[in-house]
């Protein structure tokens, strides 16, 4: 695999400083589907420059993790234009990072990406659970005539047996979705964006408890008021200390195995919003590796 330098990549570390890689970062900016806001196809390399002004030190860890991971970052590549083709192809840079015995974290590119970063999760692991913020449930059979829309990415990932679906911060479906999740109840668990102040996180510990849990990160699951960089930015959405909590359960109590996060829609002049994200990448890689 071909990676980026220290200095060019993720955190923007030192090329003096060198460690052995537990974490990749791949960058798959994929814009094929959006309906409403574009520009998700920048989302990785804005996520890249602001990761170099995040501080490496966590005052909530009190170390720098970087040093502790090893964190590599791969070089950006010419994404297949068919939406299939593409899906499949960060599914084999999965496949590839994983029979390294490596942590992949992807960077979107729009939600439609998920389905294909966990296929290699689905051939390893007997059951696997998503993690999923979003202000979206992305349960539709197609949107648009395509059936591998970002609206349809949690139908596609359910499409596999093996799948079963913890979701935070949904606060829009359409009325289509609604028997889809009926169908599913047994697979879809929902803690509703309406719904926060009576949030049961203990419940949600004891649903990822031992389990194998990957984490899909659509950061229009954050508040619009945070996040307005996105597609479609939802008002009533989830804010960053309770991002974190829910992460930080989910870290503690069941092994997390790899994530994504997606459609980041930079603004020009706006760059808190690719810091915000940035940071969120750090956190997860940080609290994956770190807590016990």
């Amino acid at each position: 695999m071909n990676y980026l330098t220290n200095k060019q990549g993720f955190l923007g570390i030192d090329n003096k400083f060198n460690f052995k890689e537990k974490a990749i970062v791949i960058p798959f900016g994929l814009e094929k589907t959006v309906s409403y806001g574009g520009g998700t196809k920048n989302g990785p390399k804005e996520i890249i420059k602001a990761s170099h002004q995040v501080e490496l030190y966590d005052e909530e860890l009190k170390c720098e993790p970087f040093r502790k991971i090893g964190i590599k970052t791969l070089k950006p590549f010419k994404i297949s234009k068919n939406i299939k083709k593409a899906i499949n192809q960060i599914a084999e840079i999965n496949q590839k990072i994983l029979d390294n015995k490596l942590f992949p974290i992807t960077l979107g590119g729009e939600h439609s990406i998920t389905p294909g970063c966990i296929k290699p999760f689905i051939r390893k692991y007997k059951k696997l659970t998503l993690l999923h913020f979003d202000a979206h449930a992305d349960l539709r059979e197609s949107y648009a005539g395509e059936k591998f829309s970002h609206a349809s990415a949690i139908k596609r990932c359910i499409d596999y047996k093996n799948i079963s679906v913890v979701s935070f911060g949904i606060r829009n479906i359409s009325a289509e979705e609604i028997p889809i999740l009926k169908k599913n109840k047994k697979r879809i668990s929902i803690y509703w964006a309406k719904d926060k102040k009576k949030w049961d996180l203990k419940k949600f510990k004891k649903q990822i408890k031992n389990k194998d849990v990957y984490i899909t990160f659509d950061v229009d699951g954050f508040d619009s008021s945070i996040m307005p960089a996105t597609g479609t930015p939802e008002p009533g959405g989830i804010f960053w200390d309770e991002a974190l909590e829910i992460i930080k359960i989910a870290c503690k109590n069941s092994k997390i195995v790899g994530a994504d996060v997606n459609e980041l829609a930079p603004i020009k002049g706006f760059n808190s919003y690719n810091f915000l994200v940035a940071k969120l990448v750090y956190k997860i890689l940080s609290y994956k590796f770190l807590l016990k």
